[in-house]
């Protein structure tokens, strides 16, 4: 028997993780997915549809959330590179067969590139955008894509409400550069002539097309043949998308007793300045967030009038606080879009585990001078990779990022809109999914006390503003600022590159008094 057989610490073979002691949950790097399995997404639908605001939301999601390399091959800007913009709504009158040779090439050169990018090692999901209205057109891409070997998912998007059509048309003059400097009644015009020109043509997608998803007014799924881990998780999440215009704010808590002592995590109560930054949320979560301006058609007057909205918080009494002051009237009955009708409870809080902050384990309630003194090789660890460093009995952003799943499809499939109320960890990571930065780069986010950051996402990205309620001036510095060293040392020259190109497009930040809220 070896001498050390009878010790409770014997261990001569133990379980090693490859990954090493700070393991990224399998959840948030593809799952049990084979590395060898790849899916291509085919998106079909008439224009104005919502297919590229979707498109994008899947990729997002993907790469955020599953770690996967994902990119989206869109032949509108194919055909836009190859044969300008602000084409007229006759280059794509399928009779012409000029015009459609020209619209075949642009579909070719796309598809071309999308077989390159699919046979590169480490790919995995590639996004075919486009209309792809005929079943002649789905056939060719088919037979195309066939010697990849790859999964095919076609999602086709159908709108037939008149309202969603306008809201879609309006969206793509406001983010698109073929339309920047056309009038809205002209755009409308032409992008309806264009759809008449489609529908001559339209095949709805069904069994022959193979496996597909069908969205018939963001309310309506079909689901056939969808089968794999890929599959699944795009089937999943696009029946929590919608297309409609939606906005969610950000808020760390008030400032906190640990905030003040320079102490990380904890359960802490707020301090004087965290209570009076409770009351000017208050304020602006009624006198902006639950209003909304309705303009008098005939005589251009303005009028405030309240809108059903959500209010989220983390399970700290930190957050709690911050919320308590914040009016739940009952405003009015509110009718879903499934019929059904409910009294509404305007900010009726919802405290979500998830959104409680990273948990630092064996460093909770320490400084992070405490920290670099009593657990030096920790906080080395810490600065070699933020991204993936576990605390000790701990969390890491990963493992964050693993239970904010959840959230986000929540934020994805919410009408209303929503004010979270969390913390800085929580919402880095909520902001750099959103705004589309790299995973990486979401340890970084400057997520300041006393600042409500507004997020408005749509087809081509998410817009910001920033509301500052409670100035420096007016309370003590926020403890919660980390040191320069606690950045990863051998990112810190790219991080501060980041921040610096980041100056050049800051968000503006307003600061405003909350009784009496700009119309924004």
């Amino acid at each position: 028997m070896p001498p050390m057989a009878d010790s409770a610490d014997y261990n001569p073979t133990p379980h090693v993780i490859p990954e090493g002691e700070n393991a990224t949950p399998l959840e948030v790097v593809g799952g049990d997915c084979t590395a060898t399995e790849k899916l291509i997404i085919v998106m079909c639908g008439l224009p104005a549809t919502g297919k590229t605001h979707i498109a994008n939301r899947i990729a997002r999601y993907i790469s955020f959330f599953l770690a996967m390399e994902t990119k989206i091959f869109n032949v509108g800007k194919y055909r836009r590179d190859l044969y300008g913009e602000n084409l007229p709504a006759e280059f794509f009158d399928h009779s012409n067969e000029e015009f459609m040779g020209k619209r075949e090439q642009a579909c070719n050169a796309a598809l071309l590139d999308l077989t390159d990018f699919m046979k590169q090692d480490g790919v995995r999901v590639g996004i075919l955008d486009s209309t792809n209205s005929s079943r002649t057109r789905r056939a060719h891409i088919r037979k195309t894509l066939k010697s990849l070997k790859c999964k095919v998912l076609m999602l086709e998007t159908i709108f037939n409400k008149e309202e969603l059509i306008e809201h879609n048309i309006r969206t793509i003059k406001l983010n698109t550069p073929e339309y920047k400097d056309v009038d809205t009644a002209a755009l409308l015009k032409d992008y309806k002539k264009r759809r008449d020109n489609y529908m001559d043509v339209y095949d709805t997608v069904d069994e022959r097309d193979g496996s597909h998803i069908k969205i018939i007014n963001n309310l309506t799924f079909i689901v056939h043949n969808a089968r794999g881990y890929l599959p699944q998780k795009v089937v999943h999440f696009v029946m929590n998308l919608h297309t409609l215009p939606r906005v969610f704010y950000l808020s760390r808590h008030g400032q906190s007793e640990y905030n003040l002592l320079g102490k990380i995590g904890g359960d802490a109560g707020l301090t004087e300045a965290g209570h009076e930054y409770a009351r000017r949320l208050a304020d602006f979560a009624h006198n902006v967030i639950g209003m909304e301006v309705e303009k008098d058609e005939e005589t251009g007057e303005e009028k405030r009038i309240p809108r059903p909205a959500r209010l989220w918080t983390s399970t700290l009494r930190r957050t709690k606080e911050t919320a308590a002051l914040i009016k739940k009237e009952r405003i009015s009955t509110f009718k879903w879009d499934n019929g059904d009708q409910v009294e509404w409870i305007q900010f009726q809080g919802r405290a979500r585990r998830n959104l409680d902050e990273l948990y630092a384990g064996v460093c909770d309630g320490l400084t992070y001078k405490e920290i670099e003194e009593k657990y030096p090789d920790e906080f080395a660890r810490r600065q070699e990779d933020k991204l993936t460093y576990r605390y000790p009995r701990g969390e890491s952003y990963m493992d964050v990022t693993l239970r904010l799943e959840n959230v986000v499809l929540d934020i994805e499939r919410t009408r209303e809109p929503i004010l979270i109320v969390g913390h800085q960890g929580i919402h880095r990571l909520l902001y750099a999914y959103f705004m589309g930065l790299p995973r990486d780069q979401a340890p970084y986010v400057s997520i300041p006390l006393n600042t409500v950051i507004e997020l408005t996402p749509h087809a081509y990205g998410c817009e910001e503003k920033r509301y500052l309620l409670l100035s420096k001036e007016e309370m003590m510095k926020d403890g919660q600022d980390e040191p320069v060293t606690s950045m990863p040392t051998k990112q810190r020259q790219a991080a501060e590159d980041v921040r610096r190109e980041g100056d050049s497009v800051k968000p503006q930040t307003y600061t405003i008094d909350p009784m009496n809220p700009p119309s924004f």
